[in-house]
């Protein structure tokens, strides 16, 4: 797929997704590259400010199918992955696929579960597949994982381990909105919803195509040690516990990739890396001597540690 049809169609599913959630251009842009990027999200925010409906649209606007679940204390990982029941008409074992077999998938509030539960998204996240009772069965294609989580409530919530955020390509806040989007949602919502007349804009095999495109987005040698560089200013942090992973990396450079194909370039620029360094690197830190995520500190240093490293010409 050439460039420019590339980012007309990335394009067209932004503005579907701006008509249903008001006032929130970067919000929609960084998830929005981040589906073509072949990531998943985590959205940290209060109840209320459109998480839900930011997935949905995002799921119509493309064409896919998509799941929710309520993430509960008493979730099984089978209530997710599916389980193998007996029948007797085919006298065999049927295994009844969860709803982890879809493409978009809203994990709501995926810190109110066990880690024993939180952890069977993992495989899936990693690899695009589920195993269960010894067999493996792959995912549909795209697929990501929009999680959600109240990060101002701890009663009866399970963190996520740093090795499960680490999957998650970026972490974003929504926000409150403005005073005259929040009036234009009121008025939006008179007699209905905005999603009930949103139609698909890019069908779910044109992402997949995109996401092959996104792959090939040049990247030169001098901005992959860019990379580098500011993942090492991370690891030699004195605030910080633990920097970023060569995963973090690989995750940024992608995002690179895919935001560059969203501003119609087939190559990244030095401002690409810089732009996406906090969403996607602050969650993979862990600060010193701080017992729980601190997501504005840990934004404020990566966003430091950016200032301090030279870019490259």
């Amino acid at each position: 797929m050439k460039v420019e049809e590339a980012r007309q169609k990335i394009e067209a599913v932004v503005k579907a997704v701006e008509r249903v959630l008001f006032g929130k251009p970067d919000v929609v842009r960084l998830v929005v590259a981040a589906l073509f990027a072949g990531g998943h999200v985590i959205i940290e925010d209060v109840p209320g400010v459109g998480k839900t409906v930011l997935a949905r649209a995002l799921a119509k606007a493309v064409d896919a199918q998509f799941r929710r679940i309520q993430f509960t204390p008493d979730l099984l990982p089978s209530d997710i992955i599916g389980v193998s029941v007996f029948s007797q008409k085919e006298d065999r074992f049927v295994f009844r696929r969860g709803p982890i077999f879809t493409n978009i998938l809203l994990a709501d509030e995926i810190n109110r579960t066990t880690p024993r539960t939180q952890s069977a998204l993992l495989e899936a996240m990693n690899v695009g597949q589920v195993s269960v009772d010894g067999r493996t069965y792959n995912l549909e294609r795209p697929f990501m994982v929009l999680a959600t989580q109240n990060p101002y409530e701890f009663e009866g919530t399970y963190p996520l381990p740093e090795s499960q955020l680490d999957r998650f390509m970026l972490r974003v806040e929504i926000g409150y909105p403005s005073r005259q989007d929040e009036v234009r949602v009121l008025v939006s919502q008179a007699r209905g919803h905005p999603l009930d007349s949103l139609r698909p804009v890019v069908r779910c095999e044109e992402v997949v195509q995109i996401q092959a495109a996104v792959m090939e987005v040049h990247v030169e040698d001098v901005l992959l040690d860019y990379i580098v560089s500011l993942a090492e200013g991370t690891r030699r942090s004195r605030l910080l516990e633990v920097g970023v992973s060569p995963r973090g990396c690989l995750m940024l450079r992608r995002m690179a990739q895919a935001w560059a194909l969203l501003e119609g370039r087939d190559y990244v620029v030095p401002d690409d890396i810089k732009r996406l360094a906090v969403p996607v690197l602050a969650h993979r830190v862990i600060l010193r001597g701080v017992a729980r995520q601190d997501a504005k500190r840990a934004s404020k240093i990566i966003r430091e540690i950016v200032e301090e490293t030279p870019v490259p010409l």
